[in-house]
Parts: structure tokens; C-alpha cells; sequence
């Protein structure tokens, strides 16, 4: 990197996700998923090495059914890197990977059902010192919010985010993160901004169903890149239809391009065009080992 960045982040409550410190004064963490069957867990603890081996800090896995997260117990005991529950409805799903050691668990208590239930799962997070991450997605807001706004809004995926806050908060529970994602740039980013007004938790960034490898990358990286530019943002998550390794090489990416993390070299290659005696591209492909960086 050439010297520190300009950009003053906003101040956020620190959290852990196993050993990864999250908001705070902590560097942005990268994110990734995994997209294997996590019923087969040879092929996604291979995955998630591949993801180790990229510089992914954090990894989210699927866990939908009780068979699942069975299958992400032994996972977790093959693995370094923190994990992350990807868990919808279901909360004994949730009280289960809280006893198999996950290190964090991303459920929206307002989805869980009856009181009870959401006592529950936050008092096991509670007891075990694990975070939860509240993600909204403008795919699949509440109904009476879709009633009420006619459309995914910037506001509606905010009252959203703030209902889930509430539950948490009315059970003096502190330790989460909160991401509210969109495929609209426009509108995930300014969603984003009106929460960071609103809490001091740590924010998770995604422009959800972001495209392709190439398309993808151009939208998180537009997205994003406004955020993290106002300091906006702890954690990231880059989604693509592709490699989630690719995810991993975008997130660094971004972050680099504005001196917020560093790994590996930074690559700087002229434009190809008349003017230069050699074939920029060809030349620049040999030295990347045939491989696009």
C-alpha cells in the first residue's frame, strides 16, 4: 500500500467471531460462503481450506436441517478458520451448532417464532460468547413491510433490520452485527447508511446476488466502494455466481484499492494501446503464469 488511508471509519461496538475481531478498531474482515453440500464434509472442508488458503477470515455455511448441522459439527473440528450458521427458522437448528462450537449464528430472531424460542437461542449464544448476525435482504422482506411500502425501500429494509435489534436488545443481548443487503446498489447503500445512524454494532456489507465473476465484481465493487469510502462497514462479503474463492481475491481487491487492508502485491500495468513497442497484455498474462490476477 502507499501509506495509510484518509478514510476516518465509523466507530462500532468490537465483537468476536472466534478468534476475528469484528468492528471496532479491528481491520474490515473478508467473508465468504460456502456453496458445497454441507452434508458432504469432505468436499466443503475442502472448500473452506481453499478459502483459508485465499486470505478468507470468516466463512458462512448453509446449516438447514438437523442433518446439517450434524454434518457442520465435524466440519468445525476440521477447520481453522471461523465459521459462521446460516440458519433461517428453525431454532433448535441454532441451539444445536451452539453446542457444536460454531462462532457465530446468523438468524433473525423476529423469524424464530414465540418469545420462548428467541430466549432461548440468544441465552446459548449468551453462555458460549457467541455473536449473532441479523441479515435483512430486500428478497425477502415481512409481509406487512411489503404491505406497507408497496416495494423493497432503503426504509423498509431498515425497520426491518431495527425489529430483529429490538428483540435482541429487549434481552440485553449486545453482541451482534447487522447487514441489510440489496441488489440495487442504490438502494443497499443507502439502507446501510440510514442503519449506521441508528446503532453502534458492527455492519456487514453485501450487494446480494450481486452476478457473475465480471458483473458481480463491477456492482459490490461500486457498492462497497461507497461505503467503505465513508468509513462505513466492518466486515464484507462479496457475492458471486462463481468460485468463492473468487470472492476472497475481490474483497482484498477493494480493500486495497482504498488502503484499508494489504495482501499480496499490488499489480499497476499500463493500458495496452499503440504506443508501447511490446504487447502489454500477452506480456503481462506470462508473468501473472498465464493467470488472470
Amino acid at each position: 500500500m502507499h501509506g495509510e488511508s484518509p478514510i476516518k471509519r465509523r466507530v462500532s461496538r468490537k465483537i468476536w467471531v472466534g478468534n476475528v475481531p469484528v468492528g471496532g478498531d479491528a481491520p474490515i474482515a473478508v467473508q465468504s460462503m460456502t456453496n458445497s453440500d454441507t452434508n458432504d464434509v469432505a468436499a466443503t472442508v475442502a472448500q473452506i481450506n481453499r478459502l483459508e488458503a485465499a486470505g478468507v477470515d470468516i466463512v458462512r455455511v448453509s446449516v438447514p436441517d438437523m442433518d446439517a448441522a450434524e454434518a457442520f459439527g465435524k466440519i468445525k473440528q476440521l477447520v481453522k478458520v471461523p465459521l459462521v450458521a446460516d440458519i433461517h427458522f428453525d431454532y433448535r437448528i441454532a441451539l444445536r451448532v451452539a453446542e457444536l462450537g460454531v462462532d457465530c449464528l446468523r438468524i433473525n430472531p423476529g423469524n424464530i417464532g414465540r418469545e420462548d424460542r428467541v430466549r432461548a437461542v440468544v441465552d446459548a449464544a449468551r453462555d458460549r460468547g457467541i455473536p449473532i448476525r441479523i441479515g435483512v435482504n430486500a428478497g425477502s422482506l415481512e409481509k406487512d413491510l411489503q404491505k406497507k411500502y408497496g416495494e423493497p425501500t432503503p426504509a423498509a429494509l431498515v425497520e426491518s433490520a431495527l425489529r430483529h435489534v429490538e428483540h435482541l436488545e429487549r434481552l440485553n443481548f449486545q453482541d451482534f452485527k447487522v447487514s441489510v443487503k440489496a441488489s440495487d446498489v442504490f438502494m443497499a447503500v443507502e439502507a446501510y447508511r440510514l442503519l449506521a445512524k441508528e446503532i453502534v454494532q458492527p455492519l456487514h456489507l453485501g450487494i446480494t446476488e450481486a452476478g457473475g465473476l465480471r458483473s458481480g465484481t463491477v456492482k459490490s465493487a461500486v457498492g462497497l466502494g461507497m461505503l467503505l469510502a465513508e468509513g462505513i462497514g466492518d466486515t464484507i462479503r462479496i457475492s458471486l455466481a462463481a468460485d468463492p474463492v473468487e470472492e476472497v481475491k475481490v474483497g482484498y481487491d477493494i480493500l486495497k484499492s482504498l488502503h484499508l487492508r494489504s495482501r499480496g502485491i499490488n499489480f499497476i500495468a499500463c493500458p495496452s494501446c499503440s504506443r508501447p513497442n511490446v504487447d502489454v497484455v500477452t506480456t503481462m498474462n506470462e508473468r501473472a503464469g498465464g493467470r488472470e490476477d
